[in-house]
């Protein structure tokens, strides 16, 4: 099924590559393997919701420590992307990307195959290290190895993978849970070993740079900053909330985090290479989006728990509940490029306000009226459409225009960082609120409130972003 879903995608994806002039037969070769590539790591992120109420039942473990199986994936998957993306100009684009695959791979395999909740954590480790590699070097190997006039109909081709993988992961979550949770995983094995297979015959050597120093404390301190971060949210007792704060299993960890960052910081400003260039947040549009990317992973972290919901509420079983994500990723993806050609005739401010005030309504809809199963679909279609204007074009259009071109790459970096950090707090909020209320639809519904009301707050900070005017004069200016 999956090698069927593969094949059918990549068909129509490279003959449409060919309408636009990717004739080279050697070019596309390589597209071909880093879509393969691209896509396994990308149905990973969407099929993970499915298997989460299997691997509770599997492991008998509470939601404390079940939202772990997202966080760490999130976590890793940060620090690989900046990771790997320095080494493939150090090392060589073919060997990292390669190298990042066998990682993913492997935490497949040991994922698939722990006995206990401790070796599952650390196979999710090593996967999101792996998919956090792969995304950029990918990338990365388009700008190496496509003329200019050919390099945006291939990034395009790699950009469809996500909305393909989140109409194809509910389906082939709900195909293979049936079988066992372990299967979910077990998919990703004989397609790692096609692309370690294609990669080492196709994808040209590059050379080694080795003029980059990687900012190895910047990335330490950000990671055990945001580790202490989600440990600390993770532990808090929602029902009592002030309480709790004082417990040392809170109140120790949320503190270190935030002196931590505060070194980061410092850091960072004088780093050779920056993980995080915070000269860029001197500029108040940054700013903004970069908080509005928090919020918007934040919600996003939402998605992961659609199907534990729906068989708190429906009683449905695993594979009926795998595809009750499907009314969300349907929405976003035939909102992404419906919102990306509004987006030059409203500009950005117009779009993120209403795609924040539509995440707020699917929200609301869903905490409150989601247990009926016409309003849960409703919801789904506005959570969908709000997102599908918020993780899109309109953030990576702004950092484009408020980001001097020297700085760009680091820009879009860092909006898949800000991104990131909001799916880490968000899930482990999540965890927090369904393990303190006993995980019954009424704790789902009050995490969905907390969610709605993070929507409305990101609805009201970009009230402040530029209008389409001002938009448009720093456009000529940069």
């Amino acid at each position: 099924m999956y090698f069927q879903l593969i094949k059918l995608t990549t068909n129509n994806l490279f003959r449409m590559g060919f309408k636009m002039g990717l004739e080279d037969n050697k070019r596309n070769k390589i597209l071909l393997v880093l879509f393969i590539g691209v896509l396994m790591g990308a149905i990973d992120i969407a099929i993970v919701g499915p298997a989460l109420p299997a691997i509770k039942n599997y492991f008998n473990i509470d939601n404390r420590n079940l939202v772990w199986i997202y966080t760490i994936y999130v976590l890793f998957f940060m620090i690989g992307t900046p990771l790997m993306a320095k080494l493939s100009d150090r090392q060589g684009r073919r060997f990292i990307y390669l190298l990042d695959v066998s990682l993913f791979g492997l935490g497949s395999f040991i994922t698939a195959s722990s006995p206990s909740l401790n070796i599952l954590l650390i196979g999710r480790a090593i996967q999101g290290l792996g998919a956090g590699g792969i995304f950029p070097v990918a990338s990365a190997f388009i700008g190496d190895t496509f003329p200019p006039e050919k390099r945006g109909s291939a990034l395009g081709i790699i950009g469809a993978v996500f909305g393909i993988s989140y109409l194809i992961g509910p389906l082939l979550g709900g195909l293979l849970i049936g079988y066992g949770w372990q299967w979910l995983f077990v998919v990703n094995l004989p397609v790692a070993v096609l692309v370690i297979i294609l990669g080492a015959k196709f994808l040209p050597k590059s050379s080694k740079k080795m003029e980059k120093i990687f900012d190895w404390k910047g990335m330490l301190l950000l990671a055990v900053s945001f580790s202490s971060l989600a440990y600390g949210i993770n532990q808090i007792n929602t029902q009592y909330f002030f309480n709790s704060i004082y417990s040392i299993k809170v109140w120790p960890f949320l503190l270190i985090s935030i002196l931590l960052l505060l070194i980061f910081v410092k850091v960072e400003e004088k780093a050779r290479d920056p993980i995080i260039r915070t000269s860029l947040f001197r500029s108040r549009e940054v700013s903004l989006t970069s908080i509005i990317s928090v919020f918007t992973g934040l919600n996003e972290a939402g998605l992961v728990f659609i199907p534990a919901f729906a068989i708190a509420a429906f009683g449905f079983d695993n594979s009926q509940a795998s595809l009750m994500l499907l009314p969300v990723v349907v929405s976003i993806a035939i909102g992404a490029p419906v919102m990306g050609r509004i987006l030059d005739k409203t500009g950005s401010k117009v779009l993120m306000i209403t795609g924040g005030l539509m995440l707020t309504i699917g929200l609301i809809i869903f905490e409150s009226l989601g247990y009926y199963f016409f309003y849960f679909i409703l919801s789904g279609i506005f959570i969908g459409l709000g997102l599908s204007a918020l993780l899109g074009a309109p953030v990576r259009y702004i950092m484009l225009n408020e980001v001097s071109k020297s700085y760009r790459a680091s820009g879009q970096g860092l909006i898949n960082i800000n991104t990131s950090v909001g799916q880490l707090i968000g899930g482990t909020l999540i965890g927090a609120v369904l393990a303190s209320f006993g995980g019954d639809v009424n704790a789902y519904e009050f995490a969905y409130y907390l969610l709605a009301i993070a929507a409305l707050i990101l609805t009201i900070i970009a009230l402040g972003l530029k209008g389409r005017r001002s938009e448009m004069k720093t456009m000529k200016i940069k």
